[in-house]
């Protein structure tokens, strides 16, 4: 449909941020922003474990290897794990603004089958801020940052601030990452939220 915008598009008045003085510097691993997240978090079995490390400029990359849990058809990557990826390394920019945000788009595009064993590259950039949206995009290619592309996706991000999860999120859980220090330092990394 020409003419027409997507929800994806960043407006007009849309700007390409500034890096934040404090996000951490390129090379840098980021990180599980928490230990029961099924993307990042080391506590679950069956996840994705997924490691990002902060790039140049606006920019991270992360990878993580396609296991025998994280099958669809029989030997390859189930689709919604392969989203599960793109989401949470395009949530990983976050870091580099300092800012906390959730995913509120995400328009994935699926290239290429993902083999059982393969370990996918993920690269991920904040195109564009509007307001309280983070406008970005990711690119996951199959054995490393030049192997074929299999999956890509474009997201947008909605800055919120902690009340979003303490109100909406299960009171055992978030009592227990308020008083896990890892989870309280980093939470107080994000407080120059706005």
């Amino acid at each position: 449909m020409s003419g027409t915008t997507s929800a994806l598009t960043p407006p007009s008045y849309a700007v390409v941020p500034d890096r934040h003085p404090e996000a951490p510097a390129p090379g840098e691993l980021l990180g599980s922003h928490y230990g029961q997240c099924f993307g990042c978090g080391t506590g679950q079995p069956h996840g994705l474990h997924l490691e990002a490390r902060a790039g140049e400029g606006l920019r991270v990359s992360a990878e993580f290897t396609v296991r025998e849990v994280h099958q669809g058809a029989p030997g390859l990557a189930h689709g919604g794990v392969l989203a599960t990826a793109l989401d949470e390394t395009l949530g990983s920019l976050n870091w580099l603004l300092r800012a906390i945000a959730v995913t509120g788009r995400l328009e994935t595009d699926f290239k290429l089958p993902v083999p059982v064993g393969s370990v996918l590259h993920l690269e991920a950039e904040i195109k564009a801020v509007a307001g309280r949206k983070i406008y970005s995009t990711a690119t996951g290619r199959i054995g490393g940052p030049e192997g074929p592309v299999a999956v890509r996706a474009d997201a947008l991000f909605i800055q919120v601030k902690v009340e979003h999860f303490i109100d909406n999120g299960r009171s055992e859980e978030i009592n227990a990452a308020m008083n896990d220090p890892d989870q309280v330092r980093r939470a107080r990394a994000f407080e120059v939220n706005p």
